[in-house]
């Protein structure tokens, strides 16, 4: 998220737009490596391997958001954001208030932390397009 927003700053001048998203939770064949048992103790399934996560998607669902945000008129022009559940997510109200509001955490979004994480990779992979 945080080097999404820093892209997004530094690449919206050529026209570059960046989000990110979460696509959900989903049962798909990257958990083949896991054992049955270590899904179960994750919660994922039981132990017949019936989903039992309420929360769980399809990968058609968890596509959605994917595809949402990269046709919808309603993100042009913007970037920088978090979107789940296709939908562009509010900051999320601050712990130790009586709002329990879901969204995105306001240090997710931190343009500071943003900065420093990029010059950090940048420095580590010795790449940095916007030198």
């Amino acid at each position: 998220m945080l080097l999404a927003v820093e892209l997004d700053r530094l690449g919206a001048p050529f026209g570059v737009r960046a989000l990110s998203l979460h696509p959900g939770a989903i049962l798909t064949p990257l958990q083949r490596h896991m054992t049955t048992e270590e899904m179960v103790a994750a919660g994922w399934i039981d132990e017949e391997g019936n989903t039992v996560n309420p929360v769980s998607k399809s990968p058609e669902q968890g596509a959605a958001t994917q595809v949402w945000a990269a046709a919808s008129p309603r993100l042009a022009g913007m970037g920088g954001v978090y979107c789940e559940d296709c939908e562009d997510c509010d900051v999320s109200v601050p712990a130790g208030t009586d709002d329990t509001r879901p969204g995105v955490k306001h240090h997710a979004l931190d343009p500071a932390q943003a900065a420093r994480l990029w010059a950090f990779s940048a420095e580590l992979t010795g790449v940095d397009p916007f030198a």
